[in-house]
């Protein structure tokens, strides 16, 4: 069993889909790694790291699309449309595909991928239940965002984070509110905390409250509908639930240094949190970082990858944050796909049992199909009678 690894072609993408160290691990249950050269580099792992630990290295990209039962890559075509076009037309039927692919977004390159009958495992769908969590890529790149968020805003901030008694007087500590308190929420909590600041958190669904005080923060106890949704998500709200929300968070917002924002919903835009009126009633050197501004920000200001100044407050909107911490994020993301290719192959064969959960969450395509059930039901396609996937994977 060949697996390959393809150097990032998405720009600004510093990650690798698998690290050296993984290597022995795989290579115990029977698969060979082939990487395309300079795959790591970009992360702190260059090739002589590979090789040392028994990896082959490709001639080029092709010959590893050629040879590679398995390619892995953090962002698959249907996550990298405008570079990986090159990558689709690789692709050939039966062969597996792990990696971002933005499965619930655009079904145009799903569809794509799809007519090439590879099987892709979209990494964003794997199910968030206790067997999933070793392969969640989406939480442990969550958990480099959150870290991020905070460094980026004691860099900014005006104001140094934690309370000081100086010989020139007393420096108060940094009031800071996150709003949405899943992976990178709390992640931003607890590196807000050891940095010195008094922080306040907020989420929609009641459950996380003690998580949240846990960590040392303080729940911010406001009146909306609980939005607990599937597999750890807050569900959408409906449009009066969410000005009811940004309402109700606007003295808080308001009253803060530092605002973090982290509110998403699979397969949606970000809902709107804070608006423009809001902005103008904090205090000018306040900083929102918006950690949604890949998917449109929950700030009404927000422009992804732009710093904006509005009323003296500053607006960061940064996107792919985990790329911007590539050695760790590239370590985490690897040993998730490690978890993932470890369920799939056994003893040096492709097994795809699709009785397992975790198995049929993640697989989307197959058979030149979508076979994603939920996935079908965003696209709005009819449902399948039976799926395309089979337990012995002979054709890959």
């Amino acid at each position: 069993m060949i697996v390959g690894v393809v150097k990032e072609s998405y720009s600004g993408e510093r990650r690798v889909a698998l690290t050296p160290d993984v290597l022995p691990i795989l290579a115990r249950n029977g698969i060979e790694v082939l990487v395309e050269s300079g795959a790591g580099d970009s992360a702190g792992f260059p090739i002589s790291e590979y090789t040392e630990k028994g990896a082959k290295i490709a001639a080029d990209r092709a010959e590893i699309f050629r040879s590679a039962d398995i390619v892995c890559q953090v962002r698959t075509y249907g996550a990298n449309t405008g570079a990986g076009q090159s990558d689709l037309q690789m692709m050939r039927s039966g062969q597996v595909i792990i990696g971002l692919s933005e499965p619930l977004s655009d079904v145009e390159p799903i569809k794509k991928i799809a007519a090439t009958g590879a099987r892709l495992f979209a990494l964003e769908l794997i199910p968030r239940t206790t067997r999933g969590q070793a392969m969640d890529v989406l939480s442990s790149q969550a958990t480099i965002a959150g870290y991020k968020a905070v460094t980026l805003a004691m860099d900014t901030l005006s104001k140094m984070f934690p309370m000081m008694m100086t010989a020139a007087g007393t420096i108060k500590p940094v009031k800071l509110f996150v709003i949405g308190a899943g992976v990178a929420g709390l992640q931003c909590i607890a590196s807000a905390k050891k940095a010195g600041a008094i922080v306040q958190a907020f989420d929609v669904r009641p459950e996380v409250k003690e998580q949240i005080e846990s960590l040392g923060a303080k729940f911010v106890e406001i009146e909306v509908a609980d939005a607990s949704g599937e597999g750890g998500y807050a569900r959408e709200l409906t449009e009066d639930e969410k000005k009811k929300q940004q309402s109700l968070m606007a003295d808080t917002i308001a009253q803060s240094d530092v605002v973090i924002t982290t509110a998403a919903v699979p397969g949606k835009k970000a809902p709107i949190l804070i608006s423009a009126e809001v902005v103008h009633r904090m205090t000018a050197g306040s900083l929102i970082v918006d950690i949604a501004a890949e998917r449109g920000g929950n700030c009404e200001l927000t422009k992804p990858d732009e710093t904006v100044v509005e009323n003296g407050v500053i607006i960061l909107g940064p996107t792919n944050m985990a790329s911007t911490i590539p050695y760790h994020a590239s370590q985490m993301f690897s040993k998730n796909v490690t978890s993932l290719l470890n369920l799939i192959v056994k003893d040096g064969e492709l097994v795809i049992d699709m009785e397992d959960e975790i198995i049929v969450g993640t697989l989307e395509t197959d058979g030149g199909e979508i076979i994603h059930p939920f996935a079908r039901e965003i696209y709005l396609l009819p449902k399948l009678e039976t799926t395309a996937a089979t337990s012995e994977g002979s054709d890959a």
